[in-house]
């Protein structure tokens, strides 16, 4: 018996009784309501189960199913409409709390959802590609997906454009059919990839670290939940905030000053976005800004999980591997590729590339691949200092510092920022792409042979490519934000 709860019960039953006429169908539902689960419980006929053991015991039961399970339902989500269903947020969120138990790792998790949700995505996607609008409607009923509804996501395309794949992730109604009504309206992939890889990232990474986060300060929650007065007032809570919002936008002058407030900020905020992204900049801008997040968050991943000591699985597959290939022409092939990606052949490219683009008058594209090619040297020597990270045993070639990241992959990127700066100057898009697709060949060669020659580990070299793509990214975005505004003050 908990005498507490059980006079709680009486008290708001009795309150009940005296207002009863005066009440509203929904306060008299609402009050009831409490006073049955203070009732119940204060009787001690129920007992609140130990929260914290009961996760416990769900997380250790999962393991590493958890990985398979979460990636499954971030796939789902929009690849097989699963998210009108079972929300997606809900299974990532329990996938965050499993890692905070140390069941499984956070940073794997959040990559794992990131891709299965860009998967997922870019199925549905070329599904809206091949079947079309027609399709939805016709079977969208059995996935609870009405014609209303997906008047509404294209209304919402309409509105917000491009950007609908990334605001729209945080939307359920939108997310959940975003990609196929994409497909179906013709827009272009490669517009449509960037602004996922974005959206996902962020969606992904939220709920897991939200779940991640919950579980670290999870012994506190435990202890008022425990007492049952944290369920309890947090409906208390719950309900008055409700009510103080309802009669607060019950009165039109507050709903029409709300309105105004919101598109203030509205016209505030196209204002800014249609500054920054005037025709095809928006679609560079947001494709160097998902390569940026992309890679910021694999060299960072390289960097938690295989940093120090540590080894990846692949790392020993990888050296094995080397050693089993291993030739005397392979080794003389690998020292040329790793003599390409050196320091003196980098700067040299380096040079003749500025030479070009600067007579062209590429100015921005010139100025972004020599702070690039900085701003690597500067991030490989900074990490390189941090991680003190051994290199593998019997290397083949002479290497100094650090292994992780691997400069030589890092400093490869260079080939391909290159590639991209000056494609522009050949006008059929078949020679641009060979010129770009051999460029990364060049440095997965170049990355490649790092660990032919035993001098990196498989995560040395990803982390270099990594760390290489994010620099490069940033310092294009700046090239690109900058000479906008000079074109737009120009022309004024």
């Amino acid at each position: 018996m908990k005498p507490v709860f059980v006079a709680i019960a009486i008290a708001v039953l009795v309150s009940v009784v005296w207002r009863w006429p005066r009440l509203t169908k929904e306060r008299r539902i609402l009050a009831l309501a409490i006073v049955g689960a203070a009732g119940v419980y204060g009787s001690g006929v129920v007992e609140i189960p130990d929260l914290k053991s009961t996760i416990e015991d769900v997380g250790r039961r999962l393991g590493q199913w958890t990985y398979l399970i979460v990636g499954l339902f971030a796939f789902l989500e929009t690849g097989a409409f699963v998210g009108f269903i079972v929300p997606g947020e809900t299974v990532i969120l329990v996938g965050g709390v499993v890692a905070g138990q140390g069941e499984v790792s956070v940073v794997a998790l959040i990559a794992i959802v990131w891709i299965c949700a860009v998967v997922g995505d870019s199925f549905s996607f070329w599904l809206g590609r091949r079947l079309g609008r027609d399709f939805l409607i016709r079977h969208g009923p059995r996935f609870m997906i009405s014609e209303a509804r997906v008047e509404q996501v294209e209304q919402f395309f309409a509105r917000h454009g491009g950007p609908t794949i990334l605001i729209g992730r945080f939307i359920g109604l939108v997310r959940a059919i975003a990609p196929f009504v994409a497909g179906a309206s013709g827009m272009r992939y490669r517009r449509f990839l960037p602004y996922d890889i974005i959206g996902a990232g962020l969606w992904g990474t939220a709920f897991v670290l939200l779940g991640y986060v919950f579980w670290a300060s999870f012994d506190k929650v435990a202890t008022y939940a425990g007492q049952g007065a944290f369920a309890l007032g947090a409906l208390i809570a719950f309900t008055v905030a409700v009510t103080v919002v309802y009669r607060h936008f019950k009165k039109p002058e507050n709903r029409q000053a709300v309105s105004a407030w919101v598109g203030e900020r509205g016209r505030v905020l196209r204002f800014a976005w249609a500054r920054l992204t005037p025709g095809d900049l928006g679609l560079e801008l947001t494709t160097l800004l998902a390569v940026m997040l992309v890679g910021g968050f694999v060299f960072a991943a390289m960097a938690a999980l295989f940093g120090g000591d540590s080894l990846l699985g692949a790392d020993r597959q990888s050296l094995n591997d080397a050693d089993t290939l291993r030739s005397a022409l392979g080794l003389d092939i690998a020292k040329l590729l790793s003599l390409v990606g050196s320091t003196p052949s980098i700067l040299a490219v380096t040079v003749v590339a500025l030479v070009f683009l600067w007579r062209r008058s590429r100015i921005a594209e010139a100025v972004a691949i020599a702070s690039g090619t900085v701003l690597v040297y500067v991030a490989v020597a900074v990490a390189k200092a941090i991680a003190e990270r051994p290199r593998p045993a019997d290397p083949l070639t002479e290497a100094l510092g650090s292994s992780f990241p691997s400069g030589h992959a890092a400093h490869s990127i260079v080939f391909v920022a290159i590639a991209v700066g000056v494609a522009h100057a050949f006008p059929r898009l078949v020679h641009r792409a060979a010129i770009v697709l051999a460029a990364i060949g060049l440095a997965a060669m170049i990355g490649l042979s790092r660990i032919y020659l035993r001098v990196h580990y498989l995560s040395d070299v990803v982390g270099g490519w990594a760390l290489g793509a994010a620099a490069f990214a940033i310092c294009a975005m700046v090239a690109l934000v900058v000479m906008f505004m000079r074109q737009n003050e120009q022309s004024r």
